[in-house]
């Protein structure tokens, strides 16, 4: 599993036009990507790690400052680009394996006592992210 993890001042996620997911205070955006040897545990241990990660003003880790994260899933993290120019997508899990593990992760920040907004899986999606920093990481667990 893969997440790019950008700290953010505020960001939202709409789907033709319609607004689905938005967290309005400084917090962080996790793009996750899922490859074919994820499991429920690889999605616990990312919950874990995002919420930990101390990237917010003044070393602070969501858990420790209550802040918002909004979990977006995105198979292109696992683009392969090692021939031509044309990306190749088999290292990235199919809908099926994938959507319930993005889901988990959102999951497992919620059980921590997050705020979570999620984008909607498979769907086209427009984001605005409101950078601060910028900060962002890459995880690969």
């Amino acid at each position: 599993m893969r997440a790019v993890v950008q700290r953010v001042h505020h960001a939202q996620v709409s789907v033709a036009g319609e607004l689905v997911g938005r967290i309005d205070r400084p917090g962080l955006v996790a793009l996750v990507g899922v490859t074919h040897a994820d499991d429920a545990a690889t999605a616990a241990a990312m919950a874990r790690k995002i919420g930990d990660l101390r990237i917010l003003r003044d070393e602070l880790s969501c858990v420790d400052a209550g802040a918002p994260v909004l979990v977006i899933s995105q198979f292109t993290l696992y683009g392969d680009t090692s021939k031509g120019r044309r990306p190749g997508w088999t290292r990235a899990a199919p809908g099926p394996v994938a959507e319930p593990l993005v889901d988990a992760v959102a999951a497992g920040l919620r059980e921590r006592g997050l705020e979570v907004a999620t984008g909607r899986f498979g769907a086209m999606m427009d984001i605005d992210i409101h950078a601060d920093g910028p900060v962002t990481i890459l995880l690969e667990l």
